[in-house]
């Protein structure tokens, strides 16, 4: 692949896909490196909110996920102890004519099918997959990729490099950065459940946030309602290998204890068979992002805890940003990488900043708690519109 009009990405997540597409669409020819042998999804729902899904569509991608994607016509929030419903804001077609584009929950794997289907359709894209990049070197032209194809050495030249490698970037470390992801000191164990196997009212179209002690339970249909994405968060300790396990049920209502939670929340998760478990990692915001023709995109550069379901989202977002500022000045690209930085730092860090605070304010215990749901029940409708910052963003 000639390297002039040539653009390295390496990983093929969702976000390293999603900037493979924008990037094509900008008149680059993508050269997109994936360590894996196969493209499997990891996790199980993800949610989809206006700010990338407008971006989604723009991509073409529309048709191929509304049939998979859920519109929930709402977001509920419960208390674990009683049952109560706390707050309740409409989504649907609300959020759509108020933002111009859909709120979606789907499975991850239809989301991640539907742009490698996009990549695999996109002539100026050549996806290889078992080709781990191990670094780079600048130079006059751009860079030089250095990677491992079946225990061959390999390189790769292109105008520019895109680190989309993840949250254990091992170009991050090749760009100068020393920080860790650090433990949170908490773990996401997440489940698929059929929906014939529960109460009927688990497949209504809605985003469910049940509150509690150190924990807290969300779930909402996928695969159109045929299946309940189940994600239980919980203040825990990580003694495994790697940064993800299987789980077994027993543990997981262990921890979600009936003197602390409502029994239909405890049957939804006593319904689910298979569990696997993530150790939530974290880390500040990085003051600088890349150097030269190479930068940083999604996780590798700004880590997303759960807690407002933007991990996927900033990375698409990231994507659109990027190939706008490369198209703008395709002749200079490490002055455009350095104006997609300077675009992306401070909302990505903003929503970091978000998701931290939902995360303590979800676990909160005692007068906290009592006095975090006085608060919702008196904001009601209104919750959503705390995020209209978040959901009416375009580029």
């Amino acid at each position: 692949m000639a390297s002039s009009r040539t653009v390295v990405v390496a990983g093929a997540g969702i976000g390293g896909l999603t900037a493979a597409l924008t990037l094509a669409r900008a008149g680059f020819r993508v050269a997109l490196l994936e360590a894996a042998e196969r493209l499997e999804e990891t996790g199980a729902g993800v949610q989809i909110s206006p700010n990338a899904s407008r971006i989604l569509i723009k991509l073409g991608l529309g048709e191929r996920l509304a049939p998979q994607a859920v519109i929930p016509d709402e977001f509920k929030v419960m208390s674990a102890r009683s049952g109560r419903l706390l707050a309740r804001a409409p989504l649907g077609a609300a959020i759509g004519e108020r933002y111009g584009a859909p709120y979606w929950v789907m499975h991850r794997g239809d989301l991640q099918t539907a742009l490698i289907e996009a990549v695999a359709e996109t002539p100026d894209i050549a996806l290889a997959l078992g080709t781990r990049v191990e670094d780079f070197a600048q130079h006059d032209q751009g860079v030089t990729v250095a990677a491992l194809r079946g225990g061959r050495a390999i390189e790769e030249r292109g105008i520019a490099l895109i680190a989309a490698d993840g949250l254990w970037s091992t170009l991050r470390q090749r760009l100068g950065h020393r920080t860790r992801p650090q433990f949170a000191g908490r773990t996401a164990w997440r489940a698929l459940v059929p929906a014939q196997a529960v109460p009927l009212e688990f497949s209504a179209p809605a985003v469910n946030l049940w509150l509690g002690h150190d924990a807290h339970l969300v779930h909402y249909p996928v695969k159109g309602s045929d299946l309940i994405n189940v994600v239980a968060i919980l203040r825990d300790r990580w003694n495994e290998p790697g940064w993800n396990a299987p789980g077994l049920g027993a543990e997981v209502l262990a921890r979600f204890p009936a003197s602390g939670w409502q029994a239909s929340a405890r049957a939804l998760l006593g319904a689910a068979k298979h569990w696997q478990k993530w150790a939530l990692h974290d880390f500040a915001p990085l003051g600088r992002w890349g150097r030269g023709p190479a930068t940083l995109l999604g996780d590798a550069a700004h880590p997303m805890l759960p807690y407002l379901a933007q991990g996927a989202a900033m990375a698409i977002e990231d994507a659109a940003v990027l190939a706008d500022c490369l198209a703008g000045v395709p002749g200079d690209p490490a002055t455009a990488l350095r104006t997609y930085e300077d675009l992306r730092r401070p909302r990505t860090r903003r929503t970091q900043r978000a998701a931290r605070c939902n995360g303590t304010v979800y676990h909160l215990g005692g007068a906290a708690a009592w006095l975090r749901s006085l608060a919702l029940m008196a904001m009601g409708e209104r919750l959503i519109s705390r995020y209209g910052w978040l959901y009416d963003w375009k580029r």
